[in-house]
């Protein structure tokens, strides 16, 4: 398996939403959305030094994708936080280890850029994501809110 990763770009961004809505949940999030709101969802990203949207490649096709955001903070002696969200692996290609790959390397990142820590929120409902993340060392240690605006 030749696993690869790279930051994405503009034009990825078909690419990038097929994955996104690669589920029921995401489907249901993202049915009535439009090109140009991703187009310019990326941009404003991309602007960012501190805002990367990493790319997972097996053999040059694009197989996951996540989004990596620092940001510095007082909390925890000042420590600046790794923000982990739409974390995705091509439903074909899961159980093959890509997703670990995957948040493995964003882990390693977050540590280059000086982290210290990582955190990331999931769905309820994505039970099995929840116990992927657990494998991989991360504590359900908050309760999580939102509001949409």
């Amino acid at each position: 398996m030749n696993l690869t990763f790279r930051d994405a770009n503009e034009s990825d961004l078909p690419s990038i939403v097929a994955l996104i809505v690669d589920d029921d949940i995401g489907l249901a999030r993202e049915r009535d959305a439009l090109p140009e709101e991703y187009v310019r969802a990326f941009a404003a990203m991309s602007k960012s030094p501190d805002n990367r949207f990493v790319l997972a490649e097996l053999d040059g096709a694009l197989a996951g994708c996540l989004q990596l955001t620092y940001v510095p903070g007082l909390s925890h002696r000042g420590a600046t936080r790794a923000l982990v969200e739409t974390v995705r692996v091509a439903s074909n290609l899961r159980g093959q280890k890509i997703g670990t790959a995957l948040m493995r390397y964003a882990i390693e990142e977050a540590r280059k850029a000086g982290c210290g820590l990582v955190q990331l929120t999931s769905d309820n409902r994505r039970a099995r994501a929840h116990l992927f993340y657990r494998r991989l060392g991360f504590v359900q240690s908050h309760f999580g809110f939102r509001l949409k605006l």
